[in-house]
């Protein structure tokens, strides 16, 4: 499905909607009557997936092939992933402050005891050795990354970022890991996540990002006592300020009460933790399987939510898309998917996650402004 790069759709969509306003002055208009919250936006899914490779595919299809259609998909790196549209990405990292922890994954070892053909080496260049966040699925059976270690994948993030100034703003969720294994999959033992780890963790994304390159949490608080009672307020930025700029969100809700540890209401923190409703850090919900009609009440009353479109391939085999629509409509401002328009399933109907127009960001069809245009973010940037 093709992209629209050219001003000529979007031009008569502003024409028709703001009459002889010039496209500039339109998309000002725009960006300056709709909030962070107002737009939807097309994720991926693990998006440093690179696979898991092919002799110990075929070590894993034997042991547990459902488990394995599962993880049966990759990602192109991230640089095409935005090229391509997708304004969201997902990132797993696990600590290793020493580093080395995962520098040895069993993978390659159990090709060997099964006489297949050796794969790839997954850390030519040593980087696994090094301190340093990693990113990675599951350690030791899916550990393959498109980027790693984790400030590599930021770095990305960012010369993209740069070389696309005024682009709708970026969400980059991290899911913290920390599962052990067990005696059936006996996996390393991970590094565990503490407000330690967090202060790192914080630390390393600053050491990227500049603080007017960032939407954090203190900058939707504002003079608000907590952040819920900003998001309730309609507290977030416009679309206006908010563009050029990445948004950290955090995927793992047991591990929030560590990160608040000395943080109330994530005061001087990086990522929005995903928050119970009403909490006093609350601004971000994850709601990954619905129900459609609790998220466009969470959506109404102020909160970013994010949603997944699809799990485990399942859908995308059949090609199957209630739930996929389902999710659209219900006002989820992150729609995560393993399959954006640029990355269509490989089985019959070619399965895909796209927002009409193929645009990059649309006004939200539950809380955004009524009359601004429906294509908020395929004006040339």
């Amino acid at each position: 499905m093709a992209r629209f790069h050219r001003p000529i759709f979007f031009c008569a969509v502003f024409a028709a909607v703001y009459g002889s306003l010039s496209l500039a002055q339109a998309q000002i208009l725009v960006d300056s009557n709709l909030r962070l919250n107002q737009i939807q936006v097309i994720g991926t899914h693990n998006s440093y997936h690179a696979g898991i490779a092919p002799s110990e595919s075929k070590i894993w299809q034997a042991k547990n092939i459902e488990a394995y259609m599962s993880l049966d998909y990759q990602h192109q790196p991230l640089t095409k992933q935005l090229d391509g549209g997708v304004r969201q990405i997902e990132l797993d990292i696990f600590a290793d402050s020493k580093g080395g922890r995962y520098a040895h994954p069993s993978g390659p070892a159990m090709v060997v005891e099964a006489h297949l053909p050796a794969d790839p080496a997954f850390d030519p260049s040593g980087v696994m050795a090094k301190p340093g966040f990693k990113v990675m699925h599951v350690q030791d059976i899916d550990y393959r990354s498109t980027c790693q270690p984790f400030i590599a994948c930021l770095n990305e993030v960012r010369q993209w970022s740069l070389a696309h100034p005024g682009h709708i703003p970026i969400f980059i969720l991290v899911e913290t890991k920390q599962d052990k294994g067990t005696s059936a999959v006996p996996l390393t033992d991970p590094e565990l996540f503490t407000s330690s780890t967090f202060d790192a963790l914080d630390a390393e994304i600053r050491s990227v990002f500049a603080p007017a390159e960032l939407i954090t949490p203190d900058d939707v608080r504002g003079s608000y006592e907590t952040l819920n009672q900003a998001v309730l307020a309609g507290n977030w930025p416009t679309l206006a300020s908010a563009r050029g700029k990445v948004v950290f969100l955090m995927d793992q809700r047991p591990v929030g009460p560590v990160y608040l540890d000395g943080h109330p209401s994530l005061r001087g923190r990086v990522l929005f933790t995903n928050a119970e409703p009403g909490e006093p850090d609350a601004a971000f919900i994850e709601r990954n399987d619905g129900p459609a009609s609790e998220i466009t009440a969470l959506v109404r009353q102020g909160y970013l939510v994010r949603a997944r479109t699809e799990s485990d391939t399942r859908e995308a085999r059949a090609n199957s898309t209630a739930n996929r629509d389902a999710m659209m409509a219900s006002g989820a401002q992150i729609l995560s998917t393993d399959y954006p328009s640029s990355e269509p399933s490989r089985w019959d109907g070619h399965y895909a996650v796209a927002l009409p127009g193929n645009a990059e960001a649309r006004k939200n069809p539950v809380n955004a402004t009524a009359g601004s245009a429906a294509g908020v973010a395929a004006v040339p940037e």
